[in-house]
């Protein structure tokens, strides 16, 4: 369906194209807020190499930010005539872009400063060059440092930058001065691996929906996370120290694969099957996921996973790469970007997938390739399983990610980003913050859940996920008292410090933007399955079971995929809809506790036993699910998994900050999308 856009609308925020530019400032201007808050406080390890050849970019300010904000906002409005009227490229262009003239101003800053210009963006917004450090310091006034960041080696600007010229007031944003990073949030659950695609592998047939689950090999990963409640003892009876622990058990031996969920039980979970009935499997939809580096066998591992489960093959005809703003150069096989692919496309099996590569994690990167995803329509999803602590990015940075994803709202196009998974952050970062570019107020934070499942598939129960770990025995060491690690991964979440609170969320208390909206699987003990090449493996293929936002991310994308189908056009971005789903469409996941939580008891002589409850063992207060789980590398070693614990961060009834909203009811979710086609005569 061809873009629709209000011509009301178009000609009332013309006047603003017409409008005279700002004059170009005589002497300079310093692009406020444009380094890191980190460069005071972290420490200063040297300056950078001047020799050293970087690229760094400047992003030109866009036309008339005040129209644009507000065609943001009517977009989204139902009681706006232009509501779900989206943009396209062309009045975009028209009404919000840099001028070429403006973008000649950039160069020639750049090249009188003997930087060479390697690219301008499309539409103008961002111009990139090439030159020395000692050539960049000089050209933007500033010194360029490594420092020490949370155990990383960051350069970084060690002030603002200065712009002189005509392209003094042009600009919005220098990037590349700052080599922070974006990581996956994705976490792999030790285990002993299956290998190989396997023997009983199901060829694809025609209807999707007409596929059985198939007959899974002995060796596979199971769905029985949880066996039941045992007593384990270690020491020798009338030794001393003799410990006996008793609880719930999480399922794994030395020659299991342990627990580990395929797409046909995801479905049947989250009431997916349903919808591939009906058809709504997200053909005509395409899904545009953003992952560095590129893996060279991400189209025959996808396969060898597709062919096992009945899924359609990842062809030419449904499955694009494009590198940009450069080849990557990356090598090897990437288990990230096998599990994007593989979940967005298990979820979305009808959907096109285009593997949008840039070629580092730096945010320069990382931002021109999203841009040119949006502005070139490579999908009307976007899956960024990606974030960064927005505590330690610069202002700058943090407005330059919102305006992209405000961008892709007016072009309908949905932005979908990890919620992050270190909980608060404050275990990892040393402070609380929330994730970024998953705090943005224009696009949709993606938190996750804990996932326990009854042997005809569907819920158990759901917790919130974020984990405790505590050591109960270590090759036939008894820890007395119980060695808690405390808080080890989980969903991150927790108001920004930087977005104001956007309208969909008025309800919520505060003032700031709060994430996540909404959740879906994440646990690494509760993961799902991945296939992937291996060097030096025989057979080369080897499953994993992979957790972590990274996980939930594509998982929703592909149902957000189904939503666009079932609605005739595109829908934009999902956040806004979410807060006012109607009863039925999402689970709302609560604290959950068990009656069978660990407890020890540990004889230290024939007079002295201590005894310790769950919440000890745990070194967790609440309500939460602990289970003993069996280190399968040594059979002496015995660790407690608690789950429902993440930081400080808790979940509740209604929107909370580790699962937002709750977890999508996959098929009344989507339908409440549907629009009935028109009965023609």
């Amino acid at each position: 369906m061809k873009a629709k856009f209000s011509t009301c609308l178009s000609l009332s925020l013309l006047w603003l194209v017409t409008a005279a530019l700002p004059a170009n400032a005589a002497t300079g201007k310093f692009v406020l807020s444009n380094h890191p808050n980190f460069v005071s406080t972290a420490p200063n390890l040297g300056a950078e190499d001047p020799a050293k050849i970087i690229e760094v970019s400047i992003w030109l300010q866009p036309h008339n930010r005040a129209g644009l904000d507000a065609l943001a906002k009517a977009l989204y409005n139902s009681a706006s005539p232009n509501y779900r009227h989206w943009i396209n490229r062309s009045d975009f262009a028209t009404l919000f872009a840099p001028s070429a003239a403006e973008a000649t101003a950039v160069k020639n800053f750049f090249t009188s400063n003997n930087l060479k210009v390697v690219k301008v963006g499309p539409n103008n917004f961002f111009v990139r060059a090439r030159g020395t450090v000692g050539d960049v310091e000089k050209a933007f006034q500033v010194q360029l440092n490594n420092y020490q960041v949370a155990g990383q080696t960051v350069r970084a600007n060690d002030r603002d930058p200065y712009i002189t010229g005509a392209a003094a007031s042009l600009v919005r944003s220098v990037a590349g001065l700052n080599t922070s990073e974006f990581q996956h949030p994705m976490m792999v659950r030790s285990t002993s691996l299956p290998t190989g695609a396997p023997a009983a592998a199901a060829a694809h047939a025609k209807s999707f929906a007409a596929q059985a689950a198939p007959t899974l090999p002995p060796d596979f990963f199971t769905t029985k996370c949880f066996d039941g409640v045992v007593t384990e003892t270690s020491g020798q009876q009338g030794a001393f120290p003799f410990a006996t622990f008793k609880g719930n058990h999480y399922f794994e031996t030395p020659t299991s694969a342990g627990c580990g969920y395929t797409p046909q039980e995801i479905y049947t979970a989250y009431h997916l099957n349903g919808l591939y009935a009906a058809g709504h499997d997200g053909t005509g939809q395409t899904i545009a996921i953003i992952d560095w580096c590129g893996s060279f066998t991400v189209q025959q591992d996808a396969n060898a996973f597709s062919a096992f489960f009945g899924l359609p093959p990842i062809t030419a005809s449904n499955f694009t790469i494009t590198h940009f703003p450069t080849a990557s150069t990356c090598a090897g096989p990437n288990l990230e970007i096998n599990l994007d692919v593989e979940w967005a496309h298990a979820i979305a099996p009808g959907a096109n997938i285009n593997l949008v590569v840039p070629p580092s994690a730096f945010f320069q990167d990382i931002d021109e390739a999203e841009y040119f995803a949006i502005v070139n329509h490579l999908g009307n999803v976007i899956s960024g399983s990606y974030g960064a602590p927005e505590f330690y990015v610069d202002p700058t940075e943090l407005d330059n990610g919102n305006l992209l994803s405000e961008i892709a709202a007016v072009f309908g196009i949905a932005t979908n980003f990890s919620s992050d998974d270190q909980g608060d952050g404050e275990a990892f970062f040393g402070v609380k913050t929330a994730s970024y570019p998953a705090d943005s107020p224009f696009a949709t934070s993606v938190g996750g859940v804990t996932l326990a499942l009854k042997p005809n598939n569907t819920i158990a129960w759901q917790s919130g996920w974020g984990e405790n770990q505590t050591l109960l025995t270590q090759e036939a060491f008894i820890f007395d008292p119980p060695f808690t690690f405390g808080f080890v991964g989980g969903a991150g979440g927790g108001p920004s410090g930087h977005f104001a609170k956007p309208s969909f969320q008025k309800n919520l208390g505060g003032n700031f933007r709060k994430t996540p909206d909404i959740s879906w699987l994440a646990d690494p003990f509760t993961g799902g399955v991945v296939l992937i090449t291996e060097a030096g493996q025989y057979p080369p293929q080897v499953w994993f079971t992979v957790g972590g936002t990274s996980l939930a991310c594509p998982m929703f994308s592909g149902l957000w995929a189904i939503a666009n189908q079932e609605a005739g056009e595109p829908l934009g971005q999902a956040a806004p809809y979410l807060y006012s789903m109607p009863a039925g469409t999402i689970t709302d996941v609560v604290p959950v506790s068990s009656t069978s939580n660990v407890t020890a008891s540990i004889q230290e002589s024939s007079t002295v036993t201590n005894k310790y409850n769950a919440s000890a063992v745990a070194g967790a207060t609440g309500p939460f699910y602990s289970a003993i789980w069996d280190y399968p590398f040594d059979q002496d070693t015995a660790v407690v998994l608690t789950f429902g614990t993440d930081s400080s961060l808790t979940t509740k009834v209604g929107w909370d900050n580790v699962t937002g909203l709750g977890t999508p009811i996959g098929k009344p979710f989507a339908d409440h999308f549907f629009v009935k086609p028109a009965v023609t005569k």
